[in-house]
């Protein structure tokens, strides 16, 4: 008789379980989501500033090394996936006989001289189609940012 005591006083025991980890458990998961976002679009961002550089690295003059560096972050990031909430932000900037300078200088510096050019982007990226009542707080968006620095041909002509 004890034995059957002790099974109804657990009754419903699973159910009240069930109902107060399954917020915790989705709520994990949503992190794991926000990560691996995160780290999708670090890795992208970080792609992009690769090939916008090196895109720039390879043209003649600054202007155009500005159209070609957006190009090449532009295909970049749609070959990722990557939607970033509004437009990326360029940032150029670069660095004459290893000293910083502007990008326009690195490539106004004379051929036979050290320069390289450095091109940043910036992307946000959006958590709205995550967000959760059970994680107040949780940021909805976040900044991802990468730079990268390729040297301009010391014997190539600039303009």
């Amino acid at each position: 008789m004890d034995g059957a005591m002790s099974r109804t006083g657990d009754r419903g025991a699973v159910s009240i379980e069930v109902a107060v980890l399954a917020p915790a458990f989705i709520a994990l998961i949503v992190l794991a989501g926000v990560a691996g976002r995160t780290a999708v679009a670090a890795e992208a961002v970080d792609a992009a500033a690769h090939d916008a550089a090196r895109a720039a690295s390879i043209s003649r003059n600054a202007s155009t090394a500005r159209a070609e560096a957006h190009d090449a972050a532009r295909q970049q990031l749609e070959w990722k996936g990557l939607n970033c909430t509004g437009t990326p932000q360029l940032t150029f900037g670069g660095s004459v006989a290893g000293r910083p300078a502007s990008f326009d200088d690195a490539f106004g510096s004379p051929v036979g001289q050290e320069a390289a050019v450095t091109v940043r982007i910036e992307c946000t990226v959006s958590y709205q189609d995550m967000k959760l009542s059970v994680l107040p707080g949780m940021t909805l968006q976040n900044e991802v940012s990468a730079s990268f620095t390729s040297p301009l041909d010391r014997y190539r002509s600039r303009g």
